[in-house]
């Protein structure tokens, strides 16, 4: 059974090496509210329209005291080459082995064209300035995540 986190609940700790190869913890967060998404590929075409939705809604986000990261099972020089060609400009974290998938619960079994697959389980959590899940989201869709997800917090669209 795969762990699920709820608000309330504490964010678990990770270090994690960004696109650049720099470590950013789990520590480094606390201050600012933090949007974690957890997605499955970089360069794909579901998660590059959620990552490119993220960045046209950067500003939104910031001016609201949202700082965006995303997580992906790629290594870090992918995750770079996806920044680079995307104009993300927000941080993008690499976990290659899923063990922060695992402590969020985003890596499990789900279903795939119809068959039940273990993978990453698309997720959003939001982060209060401790490092309180003050939002779970599971299985949320790529497409209009990022909306839903602004209007859920409050933020005009």
């Amino acid at each position: 059974m795969t762990v699920r986190l709820d608000s309330g609940s504490a964010a678990p700790d990770f270090a994690l090496l960004d696109q650049d190869g720099a470590t950013v913890r789990l520590d480094d967060l606390r201050g600012q509210k933090t949007v974690l998404y957890f997605y499955p590929a970089a360069m794909t075409p579901g998660c590059t329209t959620q990552a490119c939705d993220f960045r046209d809604s950067i500003a939104s986000l910031e001016g609201a005291g949202y700082r965006v990261i995303g997580v992906s099972r790629d290594e870090p020089a992918k995750l770079a080459e996806f920044r680079e060609r995307d104009g993300l400009t927000f941080t993008l974290l690499s976990d290659p082995d899923h063990s922060v998938h695992t402590a969020y619960g985003v890596w499990g079994e789900k279903m795939n064209y119809g068959k039940v697959v273990e993978g990453v389980i698309r997720s959003t959590f939001v982060l209060d300035e401790e490092g309180t899940i003050t939002l779970a989201q599971y299985n949320v869709k790529a497409t209009g995540h990022v909306a839903r997800l602004r209007k859920l917090l409050g933020i005009d669209a």
